[in-house]
């Protein structure tokens, strides 16, 4: 059993810190949200008052937060990690943050004598809860072995895509590429109905051709052929525009510092930032469906 510190307990990160409980590890929790930290500490974590609470006498700190300004104010601040936790406990941030910001906490971290992984995530709530996550691990080798038995618990697929900030690069490329290939997967079952074609037979023949992919066979836009899709619970997410436009304008941002063409991925981050821009940033993001279908 290992001592672990977990801070950001939102949709992601609760289901995260009550894998690792159920694991038998010793898991305290921070949050700002305090109905957040009551719900793992019904999981079986104890409550932390603080940061420092959190990470003092830990093997691990484990993050989940919003942004790259909170990561680094959470690990860098007066009051934050590197300021308590042992220098033998290996850092492990899985919010989803810029490249640049994420390879400066690397520097930063190694700087304070820390070893650090960045390790965001694919998969959602759902697969948050049920301890399936993709992570995308970057990092040196010693510290993605640290961290491995932590993230292999709260994760069915585990990565190491190589240096700092390498797992920010693997997550930003892989959602750009989810959310093209949904805007696209809805304007095919859209042209599919305007045609005549039901959705289940389209389904059908196009999930075992070639225009098969995940944002159809597992997240499938059109109501019906995937029971579990958010499309059969009137697009509740899930996961939000608002985070995949987030990862979008991440994308965007990476492609123009490294001089990459992402001419698709500028276009779909300019149809999430119009639909975000209508009300609709709370909407799961293939409710985009709605917008092709000319209902929003």
């Amino acid at each position: 059993m290992s001592k672990i510190g977990f801070i950001g307990l939102g949709n992601m990160g609760g289901g995260m810190c009550a894998n690792l409980v159920k694991a038998g590890h010793d898991v305290k929790a921070f949050d700002l949200n305090e109905a957040a930290v009551a719900k793992v500490v019904e999981a079986g974590a104890d409550a932390a008052s603080s940061i420092a609470e959190a990470v003092s006498d830990v093997d691990a700190v484990i993050t989940m937060l919003p942004a790259g300004k909170h990561v680094h104010s959470v690990y860098f601040g007066e009051d934050g990690v590197t300021a308590h936790a042992p220098q033998m406990a290996v850092l492990v941030d899985c919010s989803t943050i810029s490249v640049e910001e994420a390879r400066a906490a690397h520097e930063k971290s190694e700087a304070a004598g820390y070893q650090m992984v960045d390790a965001p995530v694919s998969g959602g709530v759902a697969a948050a809860e049920a301890g399936t996550l993709t992570f995308m691990v970057g990092g040196a080798e010693d510290a993605f072995d640290k961290a491995h038995p932590f993230l292999d618990i709260m994760g069915k697929n585990v990565f190491h895509a190589g240096d700092s900030g390498n797992g920010q690069v693997a997550k930003i490329a892989n959602n750009m590429l989810l959310g093209i290939s949904m805007i696209g997967t809805c304007e095919a079952f859209n042209l599919a109905e305007k045609l005549g074609l039901d959705t289940q037979t389209f389904f059908d023949i196009s999930s075992t051709a070639s225009g098969q992919c995940w944002s159809m066979t597992s997240y499938c836009p059109a109501p019906g052929p995937v029971p579990a899709a958010p499309s059969n619970r009137d697009y509740q997410p899930g996961f939000a525009v608002a985070m995949m436009l987030k990862d979008l304008k991440l994308a965007a941002g990476a492609a123009e510092g490294a001089g990459a063409n992402i001419a698709f991925g500028k276009l779909a981050e300019q149809i999430y930032e119009d639909l975000a821009g209508a009300g609709f940033d709370g909407l799961d993001f293939s409710g985009v469906m709605r917008r092709v279908k000319g209902e929003i």
